[in-house]
């Protein structure tokens, strides 16, 4: 499986995980190079998530 960049965001309002992921941040802060929904939903995050704290 391809993995995604990580300048990539996330519009997914409903994912678990949306407040602790980066690509959510990056969507909301308009600094995504693009935008994507992936499938988190209200019980599970997605593959493709990325903490917000990671390398700090």
């Amino acid at each position: 499986m391809a993995r995604v960049p990580e300048d990539v965001g996330c519009k997914n309002e409903i994912c678990i995980k949306k407040d602790e992921c980066k690509r959510q941040e990056i969507y909301k802060n308009k600094t995504a190079r693009e935008v994507k929904s992936f499938g988190g939903n209200e019980e599970k995050g997605c593959g493709k998530f990325i903490p917000k704290n990671e390398g700090k």
